[in-house]
């Protein structure tokens, strides 16, 4: 027995989708152009040193949630339970990043308030993304 598939499913995977492909063009940019990306996008040179400053392991990090959030919005539209994993690891990356950028550096000073509100959309979204796949895992519309 196949479980239909809700009209919701459609919407929250293609916003999904839209969403998570500005991070995954923001990371892809960052390595390609670099300094003059970030420089184009209003960024000082302050906020530019931070990100060329990060470890290598934030790079790691950075890939996994954005990678992540991407793979798990198309897993959504796949009607795969695998999204809700994914998204999690996702999630879990973005709150690593979190504490790399508010705790352990003075990111959240140089990154500014707008920063911070955007952070808290990014994990507003993602927490309710998961939540979503997870539901929609439970009621047997991803398989």
């Amino acid at each position: 027995m196949t479980t239909k598939t809700p009209w919701h499913l459609w919407l929250v995977g293609v916003v999904a989708v839209l969403f998570n492909a500005i991070g995954v063009f923001d990371f892809v940019m960052n390595i390609v152009q670099g300094s003059s990306y970030m420089a184009s996008a209003g960024m000082t040179p302050a906020q530019i040193a931070h990100y060329e400053e990060m470890p290598a392991w934030m790079m790691v990090v950075w890939a996994v949630g954005v990678w992540g959030a991407i793979l798990g919005s198309v897993l959504i539209l796949l009607r795969r339970k695998l999204a809700v994993p994914v998204f999690a690891a996702s999630l879990a990356a973005f709150l690593i990043s979190l504490v790399y950028t508010y705790v352990l550096t003075n990111g959240g000073e140089i990154m500014g308030q707008a920063m911070a509100i955007t952070s808290a959309v990014i994990t507003a979204l993602l927490v309710f993304f998961m939540w979503y796949s997870w539901l929609m895992t439970k009621r047997g519309v991803l398989r």
